[in-house]
């Protein structure tokens, strides 16, 4: 009987980390990081390479980036209702 305890707490155990890396994974603060490291990453590289006006330059990939993270869940229900479930 001690095993199965044993072998329930560990599963609630994996539970409660899968569901703080999904938590993690739809937070806003994931995605703010994200977009200001894009920004500053793509700006350091553009002003390394001599673009005029680098830091502005940076400010279309962090968009482009945004945007596409706002729109993955759309397409992603859109493809577990149409391409997933008919391969079931």
């Amino acid at each position: 009987m001690a095993s199965l305890a044993s072998r329930v707490a560990k599963i609630e155990e994996r539970n409660k980390r899968v569901e703080a890396d999904k938590a993690w994974e739809t937070s806003i603060t994931r995605r703010a990081l994200l977009v200001i490291f894009t920004y500053l990453a793509v700006g350091i590289y553009l002003n390394a390479i001599n673009i005029p006006n680098a830091w502005l330059s940076a400010v279309v990939p962090a968009v482009g980036f945004t945007l596409s993270t706002l729109t993955i869940p759309y397409f992603k229900q859109l493809w577990i209702k149409s391409v997933y479930k008919n391969s079931n």
